[in-house]
């Protein structure tokens, strides 16, 4: 049996403020942060933007509870959003706000990234999903993180809901993970060979100033500085909360089915980064309707075939995890298509960006008992 306590979940999703009718970013966090107090306490945040904001959720038991936990916060947060005349809205790039219009957060830590890093922070406008698995020894959690690499590209395309920029339509399905790119330590990490050796890397980089702490440390999975979790960044948020939930079921599985195979003194085929970063860039690109690379055969797979690939792969911990019904909204996300396929189709209609708008606005409260 899996050990389901250690694979517990924490949920982060980053959210647009956007004022309904002119459809715009609003940089309001502050008042929905000031009458959110007493409702979502800690579980709500500013990000640097304050247009930006970050909901998260206590910790999860299983992905039931994360769902729970989720609309929940979903639906108090557009709550305090209809209050205040606006609306939130889940998508990875903002359809034709410009980053230069946002304010930023007044607060030491974004000051201090946006004089370390200037326009390439000040133009850092984007939304991603963040999911925690508990996995309480540090030194397993690095070899995890080794093996779930290759798996990045796979649940990544899953997420992309980012097609447009600056009012253009670019060609991607995730912009969002082009204009992360600009900053420094992001992207698929390196291998480490032990938790020494993963140490030993940070206290160089803190020793030599290059950052003060772990938390710069901004990879697409990272062990988190002071979490017992392993913490998947590479995702753009989706819009639905079926969508965050199912990708959440693929991750927390994908880190037990590791687990247990370590376990069992087995192990997973471990690449290099520059290889698993080319999956990446064809997930950027097509999302889930293109082809990524089976390095194992060297050769172009559909990307089909390789998510039905992953999903039996990490078949025999389902159950155990009892997820099945979550990882069942997989096969509707490669139906409908993802957040950004279903954008893309929006404008193809109307070309317009406000009815794209519209529709991202919808579909973040499908499933909310919200009144707009």
């Amino acid at each position: 049996m899996a050990d389901k306590d250690l694979y517990t979940l924490g949920v982060e999703e980053e959210f647009q403020i956007v004022d309904p009718v002119s459809r715009e970013l609003r940089s309001h966090i502050q008042q929905i942060l000031d009458d959110g107090k007493m409702i979502l306490a800690e579980n709500v945040k500013a990000e640097m933007h304050q247009s930006v904001v970050e909901m998260g959720t206590d910790i999860c038991r299983d992905v039931k509870d994360a769902r729970q936990q989720v609309t929940r916060l979903r639906t108090e947060l557009a709550k305090l959003a209809v209050k205040n005349g606006l609306r939130i809205a889940a998508s990875g790039t903002h359809p034709f706000s410009h980053w230069q219009d946002q304010q930023i957060t007044a607060h030491p830590r974004y000051k201090e990234i946006v004089d370390d890093m200037q326009q390439v922070a000040r133009a850092n406008l984007i939304f991603g999903l963040h999911v925690h698995v508990g996995v309480e020894d540090r030194e397993t959690a690095i070899h995890i993180m080794n093996a779930a690499r290759y798996f990045l590209p796979h649940i990544f395309a899953l997420s992309t809901n980012s097609p447009f920029w600056l009012g253009r339509n670019t060609g991607f399905k995730s912009y969002r993970s082009k204009v992360f790119d600009r900053f420094p330590r992001t992207g698929i990490p390196d291998y480490f060979g032990s938790l020494s050796e993963y140490d030993n890397y940070i206290n160089l980089l803190v020793k030599t100033k290059c950052i003060d702490n772990a938390k710069k440390i901004w990879w697409d999975v990272r062990v988190h500085p002071n979490f017992r979790t392993l913490e998947f960044r590479i995702c753009d948020i989706p819009m639905r909360v079926d969508e965050t939930i199912a990708i959440t079921a693929v991750i927390q599985a994908v880190v037990a089915k590791l687990h247990k195979l370590i376990k069992q003194n087995l192990g997973f085929r471990l690449y290099r980064r520059a290889l698993i970063a080319e999956n990446k860039w064809r997930a950027a690109r097509y999302g889930i309707h293109g082809k990524l690379i089976d390095f194992g055969k060297k050769e172009e797979v559909s990307y089909n075939l390789l998510i039905n690939e992953l999903l039996e792969f990490v078949d025999d911990v389902v159950d155990e995890l009892n997820s099945r019904e979550e990882l069942a909204y997989i096969k509707k996300i490669l139906e409908n298509g993802t957040g950004a396929d279903r954008q893309l189709a929006i404008w193809e209609q109307s070309q317009d960006t406000k009815k794209v708008v519209d529709y991202i606005i919808n579909e973040t409260h499908h499933g909310l008992d919200v009144k707009r």
